[in-house]
């Protein structure tokens, strides 16, 4: 049975939501077993697509961590302050109640793509920036995420690590968050390292993809192939008339994130989850992402025939 593990301040709440959760049974888990690692609730909806492919149709697990409580959103709370009767915009307001309800939010989500353990690390989301150094260096207890992600990791064995590609525009907590995720991952055993792949949208309308090789100053980030490697439709049709498609499950997952109104502007914003493949990884280890893609591909959700 699936659950989701949330790790509350309070040891009350925190046995509150294993006991509603219920037993895992992990010895029938058969598929790819995957820990996607992000700053924020809410950077899961880049891979929501393959995460509920690999868990509904591979037989797979996917646990999620989540460094930051996301309470510098407050900023784009004004649709949800109705919602959940409380003045989240004002600031005081916001960082007081956002990471109670964003965690609820990413629990919620999680139920819909079938997440099975979502690890909060409760460090502070200052702001927003582009300054990696930001979180690394003030906001965030380093020392202590970096004991965290070696304990997750160390415990779990994963075959695959997803993060966001920290790509220069992009969020300074998201680099920061796979810089954390990428080292600790580097520091372990050779032959007990996940695969760990980076992130990012694309769309059909776009005339000019990401170009991307590292970012500047971290040799970590150096990626395989100047534009990703491997790709997840989210168009892919299936049911009566192929009427279907996983854009829609994409799309439930966001519309739960409702205390953060931007977020419900990328539904059906992009086609595909893009895949980049870090240079750090075993060269060897393509040939099993390839495999892993190529299964992604073929739908196995039946359609009643009327």
């Amino acid at each position: 049975m699936k659950h989701i593990v949330h790790f509350y301040s309070t040891l009350t709440l925190f046995l509150m939501a294993v006991l509603f959760a219920g037993p895992v049974c992990a010895q029938q888990i058969t598929g790819p077993r995957v820990l996607v690692v992000v700053a924020h609730p809410d950077d899961e909806t880049a891979a929501a697509a393959t995460i509920y492919k690999i868990t509904h149709e591979l037989n797979g697990m996917v646990d999620q961590c989540v460094i930051t409580n996301g309470e510098g959103g407050y900023k784009y709370s004004t649709l949800a302050e109705s919602y959940y009767g409380l003045e989240l915009t004002e600031e005081a307001v916001g960082r007081a109640n956002l990471p109670r309800i964003r965690k609820q939010e990413l629990m919620n989500a999680g139920k819909i793509i079938g997440t099975h353990n979502i690890f909060f690390l409760d460090q502070k989301d200052a702001h927003y920036g582009l300054d990696e150094h930001e979180p690394l260096d003030t906001s965030w207890n380093v020392a202590w995420v970096n004991t965290r992600l070696k304990e997750i990791l160390d415990q779990n064995h994963y075959d695959y690590v997803f993060c966001l590609l920290p790509t220069p525009n992009t969020h300074g907590g998201h680099k920061a968050a796979t810089l954390l995720a990428l080292r600790a991952v580097q520091n372990m055993p050779v032959n007990a390292r996940p695969i760990v792949l980076g992130l990012t949208s694309g769309a059909k309308k776009d005339t000019a993809g990401v170009i991307f090789e590292q970012l500047k100053d971290y040799k970590e980030t150096k990626v395989q192939a100047r534009t990703p490697m491997f790709t997840f439709n989210k168009n892919a049709s299936f049911g009566y008339k192929n009427q279907l498609t996983y854009q829609i499950i994409v799309n439930w997952e966001i519309a739960e994130h409702k205390s953060q109104g931007t977020m419900q502007l990328y539904m059906n914003g992009s086609d595909y989850e893009n895949f980049w493949y870090f240079s750090m990884n075993a060269p060897e280890g393509i040939a099993k992402c390839r495999d892993l893609f190529l299964r992604l591909k073929t739908t196995t959700i039946k359609s009643k025939e009327y």
